[in-house]
């Protein structure tokens, strides 16, 4: 949602709003708020005993970490509103991700975000594409890190992150995993929000990204 994106929420908004097409685009947002909405419902029938947080793009804890997930969730953010009321039913925010790492994708995207040339633009692009693929395996092997070294036995752990991102075969074997929503499915929504053509495949994708959670054991 655009008020998880901060500075370039509208930047963004604007270029996805040309790029995918209004009416699709006024659609995606609307679904992607529905998702929270159900999300948001299974997590308030979820004991937040024993269980600790980690999210995407969170790279402190403790009182600064807290007072960041209060400050997203003020600005509209519903993925931060959700962990706010975890927390306050006793959940634990938890250190998960590098910050270097997130600097230089943030640095990246600001770059890209303020150039007005379309030579400036395209080199900024090129540059940016060449440096995402490794830096998000970076990051993502720090997340699994982080998540294998401080869940311990007993403990429930839940991690918000972006569908792009590829953390779980990098989890410890000995972590039984739940997907909430199926990692495979809502990138497909994405593929086809981004380069489909296919309505009706887009409509079906939608729909099951704001249907009810039910849980798929692995």
């Amino acid at each position: 949602m655009e008020a998880d994106l901060g500075s370039v929420g509208v930047v963004v908004d604007k270029s996805s709003s040309q790029m995918c097409g209004k009416e699709r685009w006024d659609k995606h947002k609307k679904a992607v708020s529905k998702f929270w909405d159900s999300i948001a419902n299974f997590f308030n029938h979820l004991s937040a005993s024993n269980l600790k947080i980690y999210q995407d793009g969170l790279m402190i804890d403790g009182g600064l970490g807290k007072k960041i997930v209060e400050e997203g969730a003020m600005k509209g953010s519903k993925n931060h509103k959700i962990i706010r009321k975890l927390m306050e039913k006793g959940a634990k925010i938890m250190k998960t991700e590098d910050l270097s790492l997130l600097k230089e994708e943030y640095n990246s995207l600001i770059k890209l975000s303020q150039t007005q040339s379309f030579l400036e633009r395209m080199l900024a692009y090129i540059g940016y594409k060449l440096r995402k693929d490794p830096l998000m395996e970076k990051r993502d092997k720090f997340i699994a890190e982080r998540i294998n070294e401080t869940l311990q036995d007993e403990e429930v752990g839940v991690l918000f992150i972006g569908v792009y991102h590829n953390v779980l075969p990098r989890i410890s074997q000995d972590i039984i995993v739940h997907q909430v929503k199926e990692r495979s499915k809502v990138k497909a929504y994405f593929d086809e929000l981004v380069r489909g053509k296919d309505e009706k495949r887009f409509n079906e994708l939608a729909e099951y990204l704001t249907s009810p959670v039910k849980i798929a054991h692995r």
